[in-house]
């Protein structure tokens, strides 16, 4: 019954700012005291730890970008395989309802199907189990691909 703390994400570690002014800054060279060298070598390090998480920090957002560009890239693949399959569907749909419309025409007129007719039903029925076989080709390729 006691609420459980649920810990916030922590920040992650950014350097400090270059400092604005920097006051007595004699670097390692000659004329510098001994004690000065300790200081400079700090802030020396201090920076080089700075421009290299920029440079981190820089490849991380490319990165970034590339992959939400191949995702985008993926989705627009996805959408185009899926609307084709949309397409030859609809067109399956459409012939069907036709030849039913045609059957039931003929019943109406009281004539019995013609041999023609015959022929044109099972070359249709011939190209329907070729767009089945075909679907079926297509479902075995996954619509949505990562690594493209």
């Amino acid at each position: 019954e006691k609420t459980v703390p649920i810990p916030e994400k922590l920040n992650e570690w950014a350097p400090r700012p270059p400092p604005e002014f920097v006051r007595d800054v004699m670097g390692s060279s000659a004329g510098a005291g001994s004690g000065e060298f300790h200081v400079y070598r700090h802030l020396r390090r201090r920076e080089y730890q700075r421009q290299d998480f920029m440079d981190a920090m820089a490849e991380k957002q490319r990165l970034d970008e590339e992959f939400q560009k191949k995702l985008e890239r993926n989705k627009m693949i996805a959408e185009e395989q899926t609307a084709k399959r949309r397409r030859k569907r609809q067109k399956l749909k459409e012939k069907k309802l036709q030849a039913k419309k045609n059957k039931l025409e003929q019943k109406k007129q009281g004539k019995e199907p013609d041999q023609s007719q015959e022929r044109v039903s099972s070359e249709d029925d011939e190209e329907d189990s070729k767009e089945e076989e075909e679907k079926e080709d297509d479902a075995e390729e996954p619509s949505f691909v990562m690594g493209r």
